[in-house]
């Protein structure tokens, strides 16, 4: 008790001293100050009304800013009194997963082989053995022509072959018992090789008159009809109704649907990218739709990247193959095609919902550990399937995705009941957009 009677005493004894010190100050200020409160009494109405007009309009500026400023401060950065209760959120927690990095495209189907059938020769349809629409095989017989011209000279040039080479024979033993010079027997060698030569050159005559398809495929509308005079030429002869007319194409088309090709285009900034995942030595995968409603996706493999881009399109041509089994792609069928060009590996992915633009670019919403929300800016990378690959935030931070349009830097936040969810369906591929092109990690 001895030490704090001590320090009361001392204080008591120091009181007189401060409040002296006090008073000075007071004194020597009230100096400073008095000279111009004897101006601020010589103001009177006429004064400040002159000097109201005279500056009005810097006043009037000057209150604009002060308000616009403080309705600004209070806007972001509201007092606690005013902010109101806790703001209702829903969140969700940053990972890092692995996205794919698809690049859309539009382009056409294609046949992996066409061939128009069209004779070798002038001649008439003696047979025709295919129907509209058929599957063919490789070297199945489509088409047979009036033979019997080229089918008889065959006869006699191959029976002069066959007499040609008996007589060779015989002139063998001729010279073994030296009856004809070796001159005589090579002449009838010579004529051998000759006749047998024609007898050739007339088979292959013949042949043409049998027509048969060079691939495996699907028979298109057959244009011709027996006895139909077909040339060898781009023009074939049809019948119309009553009437015999002539009209540019083919007998028949072979189109091979199964495997098909898809080709479209690629802009010229993806090729990069697109060749270093060439030179891993596996394939680049294609997700491809056909139709309005897409309700079917056929996968494939790109088949090559064509070794020059177009100038006048910036793109680059790219022709993949898939499946056909069940022949329900045709060639000229518009095709929406999504290219997985590449992995991003360790991404950090959120909602695209939760990215908000405002005049200082793009931000999200995290949730600090004292429940308050902080924004932080963030670049979009690439969006996929209604995720964002962002760079400017954690792993494991909680974003806000829902209610943030009632958020300010500082609020208070709670998180919302979780609703019973319904069992997830597979959704279809979303259409994803680039903004840029990142770099395979």
């Amino acid at each position: 008790m001895s030490k704090i009677e001590s320090a009361l005493d001392k204080a008591v004894a120091t009181l007189p001293k401060l409040i002296n010190w006090i008073k000075a100050r007071s004194s020597s200020l009230w100096g400073k100050i008095s000279p111009y409160l004897g101006k601020l009494k010589k103001l009177n109405y006429s004064t400040v009304k002159a000097f109201t007009l005279k500056y009005k309009w810097r006043i009037l500026i000057v209150l604009i800013i002060l308000f616009v400023g403080l309705k600004t401060y209070d806007y972001f950065f509201p007092a606690p009194e005013k902010a109101g209760g806790a703001v209702t959120v829903t969140t969700v927690v940053v990972e890092k997963k692995e996205i794919p990095l698809v690049i859309e495209a539009t382009g056409t189907i294609v046949s992996n082989s066409i061939v128009d059938i069209r004779p070798m020769v002038t001649n008439t349809v003696a047979k025709i053995h295919v129907k509209d629409g058929e599957e063919v095989k490789a070297g199945q017989l489509l088409f047979t022509l009036d033979d019997r011209n080229d089918r008889a000279n065959y006869e006699k040039l191959k029976a002069l072959a066959d007499d040609s080479e008996k007589q060779y024979l015989r002139a063998k033993e001729l010279v073994a018992k030296n009856f004809i010079s070796q001159a005589g027997l090579e002449t009838s060698l010579a004529n051998s090789k000759s006749a047998r030569a024609a007898a050739r050159s007339a088979e292959v005559q013949l042949s043409f008159d049998s027509i048969r398809s060079p691939i495996t495929g699907r028979a298109g509308i057959v244009n011709v009809f027996p006895g139909s005079l077909v040339q060898a030429s781009n023009v074939v002869t049809t019948a119309t109704s009553s009437t015999a007319t002539s009209s540019v194409g083919s007998m028949v088309t072979i189109t091979q649907l199964n495997p098909i090709n898809v080709q479209f285009v690629i802009p010229e900034k993806d090729i990069p990218i697109l060749l270093e995942n060439q030179l891993d030595g596996e394939p680049l995968t294609v997700k491809v739709t056909v139709g309005d409603l897409g309700k079917r996706t056929y996968e494939g493999k790109v088949l090559v990247i064509d070794n020059q881009v177009d100038p006048s399109i910036a793109a680059v041509r790219i022709k993949a193959q898939i499946p056909n089994d069940s022949m329900t792609l045709l060639p000229g069928q518009f095709a929406r095609i999504s290219l997985v060009a590449s992995n991003l590996k360790d991404a950090l992915t959120v909602p695209s919902q939760s990215v908000i633009m405002n005049p200082r670019g793009k931000i999200v919403y995290i949730v600090d550990k004292d429940g308050k929300a902080v924004s932080k800016p963030v670049k979009v990378i690439y969006e996929y399937q209604g995720n964002a690959v962002v760079s400017g935030i954690e792993s494991g931070d909680k974003v806000v995705i829902e209610g943030k349009q009632n958020l300010r830097p500082g609020s208070k936040v709670r998180e919302a009941k979780e609703k019973t969810k319904a069992p997830a369906t597979s959704a279809a591929p979303a259409t994803p957009t680039t903004t840029s092109v990142p770099d395979k990690k």
